[in-house]
């Protein structure tokens, strides 16, 4: 059943909508942790037909919790998370190493020096960066791929991941618990379509904040102790 709905829910986000409708709130909170996780991995998945409808659920009937579906669908991506975290640890590190070692690395101006500094940097300053990286699509998927290269602190990794995709999860329930007020279920897909492009600018807007911030903290004046 859930093999058929996961497949459902790669051709068609509407249908997954529709299948939170017919579940029971436990089916619903899997559902949730599930697609979370897959969407938070290797497998990009809007993120954004998964906790509307359940907070749209909330809203409308007194079985599902809002609280709930925020909290397992950050522990979805958390998990999600350290899938890519890992992966990049065990497989992604030993190739960019020997791609660096190679002589086509070496080509593009590219050493086992610099790579271990850019680690360096990520694992100084990759905090905001995992955060800020959980709100913007199509990237949210990609930043633990860095972080596990640098071998960020996992701790820290896991909290500055929760805090993202919390805020982020805490948006799109928000979305789901006013078009629960608003709209009939039949027309959710299309009013959460509507305002993703929003969400999208959004992460967008706050993604350049970041870029700025990892600018600023690699090229800033250095401070007066310096040695010149």
């Amino acid at each position: 059943m859930l093999d058929a709905i996961t497949l459902l829910a790669i051709f068609d986000p509407a249908g997954i909508m529709a299948k939170f409708f017919e579940a029971d709130a436990m089916t619903v909170y899997l559902l949730v942790l599930g697609f979370m996780i897959v969407e938070s991995s290797f497998i990009p998945f809007p993120s954004e037909v998964i906790v509307p409808p359940a907070a749209y659920l909330a809203c409308t009937s007194h079985e599902v919790d809002i609280y709930l579906v925020v909290g397992v669908a950050t522990l979805g991506a958390i998990i999600g998370a350290l899938i890519n975290y890992f992966l990049s640890v065990w497989i992604g590190r030993p190739i960019v190493y020997a791609f660096a070692n190679s002589r086509l690395g070496h080509a593009c101006l590219i050493d086992e020096a610099k790579v271990r500094k850019a680690e360096d940097y990520f694992d100084r300053h990759g905090a905001i960066s995992t955060f800020i990286g959980r709100l913007i699509p199509a990237v949210r998927q990609l930043i633990s791929i860095p972080a596990g290269l640098a071998r960020m602190n996992i701790g820290k990794f896991v909290l500055f991941t929760g805090l993202g995709a919390l805020v982020w999860n805490a948006v799109l329930a928000t979305l789901g618990w006013w078009l629960g007020r608003m709209v009939p279920r039949d027309q959710l897909y299309a009013q959460v379509e509507k305002y993703n492009d929003y969400l999208t600018y959004f992460g967008l807007a706050l993604g350049l904040v970041c870029v700025c911030i990892i600018i600023w903290n690699a090229f800033k004046p250095a401070g007066k102790g310096s040695v010149k």
